[in-house]
């Protein structure tokens, strides 16, 4: 059981989780290679912060996504991950997560990326 991280501001909950939550949240938040335990951790949505509201930004944000949890299923951690994104707001994208754990427990995650 892991400290559960808080998606929204980055703290701890003071709860513990036993999903893959943390690990979700972790490779999203993390810029690729910038991890000093390992290299492959992190995903590239950084580099959206300066990209224009655009539907090429959405399937970016779409594949950098997809790239970075792409480890939860080589370890077999999880059967199945689907990514979809919206744009709820000019300047806002979300990205909404469905994980489908070894475990058969289905999982929704949200994650935001700021674009201009």
């Amino acid at each position: 059981m892991d400290a559960l991280i808080d998606s929204l501001t980055g703290d701890y909950t003071g709860t513990r989780t036993t999903d893959l939550h943390n690990a979700v949240y972790l490779r999203l938040m993390t810029p690729l290679g910038q991890y000093w335990a390992d290299p492959q951790l992190g995903s590239r949505l950084h580099e959206l912060a300066r990209a224009k509201d655009s539907a090429t930004t959405r399937r970016l944000a779409q594949q950098y996504a997809e790239q970075a949890l792409q480890p939860l299923l080589a370890d077999n951690r999880d059967r199945r991950i689907d990514v979809s994104v919206s744009r709820p707001a000019q300047g806002d994208l979300r990205l909404h997560i469905d994980v489908e754990a070894a475990n058969d427990n289905l999982q929704t995650f949200s994650h935001p990326v700021k674009v201009i």
